[in-house]
């Protein structure tokens, strides 16, 4: 790692481009400190302290601490997530979308604008409803009023502060993606997440201070993070290869082809995506709960709290769901069969076509099966950690897979931009495994 570093302060253009990135997150990290008017903050910072374990809690996870600042970033990139994600989904059952994904860099740059006006629309929806909600919210102590002054001027202010804050940081991330280096939206969740590891580290020493936590037990800490950090890299990193052999054939008087490749396929084709629909959809009971006090809303907001067993038996059933439907929506076999046959690629001892199609789809349901298993542990560990040994367990599920993901990432890309350029000072310590 230190020859990486070193060749990348010898390589003037991508030099350049990590600082561009820097500077841009920077930018981001100071917007994340500047308040939305009209709002108490003490009274905001007691009402998220209790409601850390609901739906605003893993916003305010995405989004750095923004929401819980309510700064003008509190609705963060995660409407432009959401947009992207819906304009994934469209592009399989909607013909004409289907037809410009498969135009090529014009019909991708037409989705693209879609998506920018899908999260503009998202942006308006979801901060009307948070100024709304919060008019009707007070502290958990005092029952002190979060907004200052409800009204329409409040709504007004708040709908145009908090979309036009994740208008920027959509235009941030796309400058950065295409001036700096890595991918800018996944920089920016990165960056938030990070952020909030100095308080986690502060909270384990408090932990010390008053005898929570023993001595002894920090070095097991330490181990097992390590330990976690290390099967995501191996999971995120491992490929499964399938032979590809080309035919050859005869251009005049010359013979082409026959050489061997082979097909890369994740283990983990679906990434991040079925932890983030899953968390979403299993706090919204505790969410609902904190809003409506009825007895048998109360009763089931218990059952289904973070952490009890119905609760991890749901979540780990809705990551598998989601690993398989959308590893079904992005991955095409019959797809992938046809432009192996139309390219005279097969694979050694398959029939070109309908066996080929049906080969593919097998080895992706067997990989799947094993994502899922490795996703759904890696989002229960943080449970059992924090609710059976009392450890603040930060890098935790969806936040530790996004930042070793893209950390991964990123150092490709740094790798890429090196070697593009004839330099070999990664090549020293060797290549990031699975990422070629």
């Amino acid at each position: 790692m230190a020859g990486a570093l070193q060749s990348v302060a010898t390589v003037p253009e991508l030099r350049k481009r990590i600082t561009f990135t820097l500077f841009m997150l920077a930018v981001y990290r100071a917007g994340v400190q500047i308040p939305t008017t009209g709002i108490n903050g003490e009274a905001l910072a007691a009402f998220f302290e209790k409601n850390a374990g609901t739906l605003f809690g893993m916003f305010n996870m995405f989004s750095g601490g923004a929401l819980e600042n309510f700064s003008i970033f509190a609705l963060g990139i995660m409407p432009y997530i959401s947009a992207s994600i819906i304009f994934q989904l469209l592009t399989v059952v909607v013909p004409h979308l289907e037809a410009l994904k498969k135009e090529g860099e014009a019909g991708r740059r037409k989705i693209t604008q879609y998506t920018r006006y899908a999260t503009v629309g998202l942006s308006i929806i979801q901060s009307t409803m948070i100024s709304i909600g919060l008019e009707g919210m007070a502290a958990p102590v005092g029952n002190e009023m979060i907004v200052i002054d409800p009204g329409w001027a409040f709504r007004l202010m708040t709908i145009l502060t908090l979309t036009s804050g994740t208008a920027f940081l959509m235009w941030l991330g796309e400058q950065v993606t295409e001036r700096g280096i890595g991918n800018g939206i996944s920089l920016i969740i990165f960056a938030g997440i990070v952020a909030r590891l100095p308080a986690a580290i502060v909270n384990t020493f408090k932990m010390f201070s008053t005898g929570e936590m023993t001595l002894i037990f920090l070095p097991i800490l330490l181990v097992m993070m390590v330990g976690v950090i290390g099967i995501i890299i191996f999971f995120e990193t491992a490929q499964r290869r399938i032979p590809i052999q080309y035919a050859k054939r005869m251009v005049g008087r010359q013979m082409y082809g026959g050489q061997r490749s082979h097909l890369p396929l994740k283990i983990n084709i679906s990434g991040v995506i079925p932890p983030i629909f899953a968390s979403s959809i299993m706090m919204f009971p505790a969410t609902i709960g904190g809003f409506i006090q009825v007895d048998w809303i109360q009763r089931a907001s218990s059952l289904l709290a973070w952490g009890s067993p119905l609760h991890t038996l749901l979540f780990v059933g809705m990551i598998v769901f989601f690993c398989f439907f959308y590893t079904a929506v992005t991955f095409n076999p019959v797809d992938v069969s046809e432009n192996l046959k139309k390219n005279g690629g097969f694979i050694p001892g398959v029939r070109p076509g309908k066996r080929t199609a049906e080969f593919i789809d097998k080895v992706i349901t067997r990989l799947t099966v094993i994502g899922a298993i490795y996703v759904s542990l890696v989002c229960v560990l943080p449970t059992i950690l924090i609710d059976q040994l009392n450890v603040p367990f930060y890098f935790g599920g969806t936040a530790l897979l996004i930042v070793v993901g893209v950390a991964i990432d990123t150092l490709s890309q740094i790798e890429s931009h090196s070697i593009s350029r004839n330099y070999d000072g990664f090549l020293k310590t060797g290549r990031i495994k699975g990422r070629r």
